[in-house]
């Protein structure tokens, strides 16, 4: 465990502190040895800490959907010493680049995977603040981890909320926050920040937030409601066109019919005015003059 981190828990606790764990080992060979995949204990102390996991869980799954040897788990046994079940930490959340993405394991055996996590996130709290800070912490520095962080979504020890660590020969020092109080992972190419009760995840180049699966999903669900939304309207504006198109037509007859109709006023008044001249003219030759 790094000194920063000794500093750390030091000033919480004024614990000792444990003696070094074994790193895991490839060479011991012993057949029958059962791993466990769970100890029967919950994923999260509350709910705020189970949330908090499966968000950060889901936002990094999606930040490497397309990433095939990138390998994304959260609340995974992880086994890193062969034949010794007892050495095993479950991260809330870890990140572990080379390996192949494409199946679902139940543990992760370092000595199989041939790799272990570059980063590790624990969802903390007042109850495990000092496994996180002593035991679990010296643990990662032992095994290579490159950058350890502690996310505490109630605030109850750490009042910033985040804490940060990166791996400097074996030692775990501070990560140091940027005047937006974000910290930066060079392992991820990420920026972190606390959002109320859960870690953001964010692009540095844009500052938008990676979003979960789940947000991902509402996403797809708001476009997928706006462009109907919208094909609802055009479809709208188009009947409108097609009523404002067919009564103008209605119209135009309406018109043209008018313009029939005078026309044969027009024709019936001539003739009636032409059926008068010959009926005067007739009367006429007979020796009438009529009173028109």
């Amino acid at each position: 465990m790094g000194i920063a981190v000794r500093q750390v828990a030091a000033e919480m606790s004024g614990l000792i502190y444990p003696p070094k764990e074994k790193s895991y080992s490839a060479d011991i060979e012993e057949p029958e040895i059962e791993y466990p995949e769970s100890d029967g204990e919950p994923m999260g102390e509350t709910g705020s800490h189970v949330r908090a996991s499966l968000h950060l869980y889901g936002a990094l799954r999606q930040f490497y959907l397309n990433k095939t040897d990138v390998y994304v788990a959260a609340d995974m046994f992880m086994y890193y010493e062969k034949g010794n079940p007892k050495a095993c930490k479950a991260p809330d959340v870890m990140v572990i680049k080379g390996v192949p993405n494409n199946y679902e394991r139940r543990t992760f055996k370092l000595w199989e995977e041939k790799s272990g996590p570059c980063v590790i996130f624990e969802i903390s709290s007042q109850s495990t603040m000092i496994e996180d800070l002593v035991t679990k912490s010296f643990v990662y520095a032992s095994l290579g981890v490159h950058e350890y962080y502690l996310f505490d979504p109630l605030r109850e020890f750490l009042k910033e909320g985040l804490k940060g660590f990166r791996l400097a020969d074996r030692e775990f020092i501070p990560i140091l926050p940027d005047n937006r109080g974000r910290l930066y992972s060079n392992e991820l190419v990420l920026n972190l920040t606390p959002e109320d009760e859960i870690l953001r995840i964010l692009d540095p180049l844009t500052g938008a937030p990676i979003p979960s699966y789940t947000e991902a999903l509402m996403l797809v669900e708001e476009e997928r409601q706006r462009v109907e939304e919208e094909r609802q309207r055009a479809e709208e504006e188009r009947q409108r066109a097609e009523e404002e198109r067919q009564r103008a037509e209605e119209e135009r007859q309406r018109a043209e019919q008018e313009k029939q109709s005078a026309e044969q006023e027009k024709q019936r008044a001539e003739q009636e005015k032409q059926r008068a001249e010959k009926l005067v003219a007739q009367l006429n030759a007979l020796g009438f003059e009529p009173d028109i």
